[in-house]
């Protein structure tokens, strides 16, 4: 029986499901631009998340809040530490502003983000929901900023 005081997990816990999906551990990233003096981006920073949690980055400009997520979607490996995530993790991230490719329809981008196997499904429903449905054949040139926020969302 546990002490009083100590913390019981709730029931129906497993084990597996408190091991985490992502560990990151970013000992130092440095940028060297030419010419310039390099910069430490992040410096002893450790993060770890389970299932179901969500992971907030907060912080001032130049923080290295960008360059966290940079490194936690592989999109920069310049950096020292280490990180790990399960298997079958997928992380997706939606930039400041609006990534869409400009010679592609709303539906076109919104396609190109699915895995393979799951861009021929339906995504009436995702449109209407999102208050797109009359928008996905226009190019992002037509759409306004809140428009083109959504469609990088979805």
């Amino acid at each position: 029986m546990p002490a009083a005081g100590d913390k019981v997990p709730a029931a129906g816990l497993r084990r597996e499901a408190a091991a985490p999906i992502l560990t990151l551990t970013v000992r130092r990233k440095v940028y060297r631009p030419a010419g310039a003096a390099p910069v430490e981006a992040v410096r002893d920073l450790a993060v770890s998340v389970r299932r179901a949690e969500t992971l907030c980055l907060i912080g001032p400009s130049g923080a290295g809040k960008t360059t966290t997520l940079r490194i936690l979607l592989g999109l920069d490996r310049d950096f020292e530490g280490d990180l790990a995530t399960a298997p079958d993790l997928r992380i997706g991230m939606v930039f400041q502003e609006p990534r869409l490719l400009p010679w592609r329809s709303v539906e076109e981008n919104v396609r190109l983000s699915l895995p393979r196997a799951e861009r021929g499904r339906s995504l009436d429903a995702l449109f209407d929901e999102l208050g797109l449905a009359e928008w996905r054949d226009r190019y992002p040139r037509a759409l306004s900023l809140g428009m083109a926020r959504r469609v990088a969302l979805a």
